[in-house]
């Protein structure tokens, strides 16, 4: 059984003949906490507005997003997940030589490889240095050197990185800015897990750097990945390009409505990173607890590495429990999984069965 993503309980519920809810996945890196109290009462209480089609441009979410990040709302573009928006830049901006990490968020590839001619080069990152990202050295690969493309026009950053959950700074993601716009190259920064690390984020700089673009996410932190809400920050000379590329109401009025509610329920999110950080304590002892090796995580979410990977994964399956087989991302092999910070009880389960499967 392979799958391309984490969340495919579908297919393992399925194949064991039981219900999905009877599923336990570490595969999606969701929010345990689920979805918020405040975020439940608004759709039930906006039922009615299906009969109508939503509003094409989100205006209210844009406008409460603008709100809570401190930017400008026509900067922003809102669709179904980031990953629709991944797709659609690419498809709108047509670069020709893309720059990507290895490894890093499989769309990133899927999405350029949509267009003929495009030659995609990876930048190797190194697990001695836990996949993290040198600057310097991502530069020279974004000016041509030591890599299959020269010089590039797009790259992708996934900050923190997925799978690895390796944060590349602030001021460091600056430099790599301000390279992009000297080359004229367009870098894309996905956010979607920055909530974690929000001090690392540089989606006010948009706004300074015509060859930058930021995606967000409020699926993974607000636990609402069936509704699929997610946004681009965009410079002005590439709104009206990727604007007139863009499908008509690909966010549906619950998704608006969820969206806007969610962003208000400020104590909802204190208690997510109170739960994280206290699972990921937990987990981290585990892991040691095991003798699995874990690389550092500024997410919710921890790649580990384990001779007997690919067993256990298929051990976990058999009882229930899904885990991200890793060996299909560039620069990691069968040795690898990536499993979610979830609650007390579903970390205990996962940490118990592993041990169990003979690590």
């Amino acid at each position: 059984m392979t799958e391309c993503h984490g969340g495919n309980i579908y297919l393992l519920a399925a194949c064991l003949g039981i219900a999905e809810n009877g599923i336990i996945d570490f595969s999606a890196s969701i929010n345990p906490l689920g979805v918020p109290v405040s975020v439940r009462s608004a759709i039930k209480e906006n039922l009615e507005c299906l009969f109508n089609y939503p509003d094409p441009d989100a205006k209210r979410l844009r406008l409460k997003i603008a709100e809570h990040v401190g930017i400008d709302a026509e900067s922003i573009v809102c669709g179904n997940g980031s990953t629709e928006l991944i797709y659609l830049i690419t498809r709108a901006l047509r670069p020709m030589n893309v720059l990507i990490p290895a490894p890093t968020f499989s769309e990133y590839e899927r999405a350029c490889t949509r267009s003929q001619g495009v030659n995609i080069a990876w930048h190797a990152l190194k697990k001695e240095a836990c996949f993290d990202v040198d600057p310097e050295a991502l530069v020279r690969a974004m000016a041509g050197e030591n890599s299959l493309c020269a010089p590039c026009d797009m790259v992708f950053l996934c900050n923190p990185n997925n799978p690895t959950g390796m944060l590349i700074k602030r001021d460091d993601m600056l430099r790599i800015a301000g390279a992009a716009a000297r080359f004229k190259c367009m870098l894309i920064v996905d956010e979607a897990f920055i909530d974690f690390c929000a001090d690392a984020s540089v989606i006010d700089e948009v706004k300074n750097n015509p060859y930058l673009v930021v995606l967000r996410s409020l699926t993974k932190i607000y636990a609402l990945s069936g509704l699929r809400i997610g946004y681009a920050v965009l410079p002005s000379s590439l709104l009206d390009t990727v604007k007139e590329a863009k499908e008509p109401w690909t966010v549906n009025s619950l998704a608006q409505v969820a969206g806007i509610t969610a962003l208000d329920d400020a104590a909802y999110k204190t208690e997510t990173f109170r739960v994280i950080e206290e699972e990921k304590q937990n987990l981290e002892a585990g892991f040691a607890r095991l003798g699995i090796t874990y690389f550092p995580s500024s997410a919710n979410y921890y790649l580990l590495q384990m001779k007997k990977a690919q067993e256990v994964i298929s051990c976990l399956r058999m009882k229930g429990i899904l885990a991200r087989d890793c060996s299909n991302f560039p620069g990691l092999d069968g040795t690898y999984i990536r499993v979610a910070v979830k609650s007390k009880k579903d970390n205990i389960r996962l940490l118990t069965e592993i041990a169990a499967c003979g690590v």
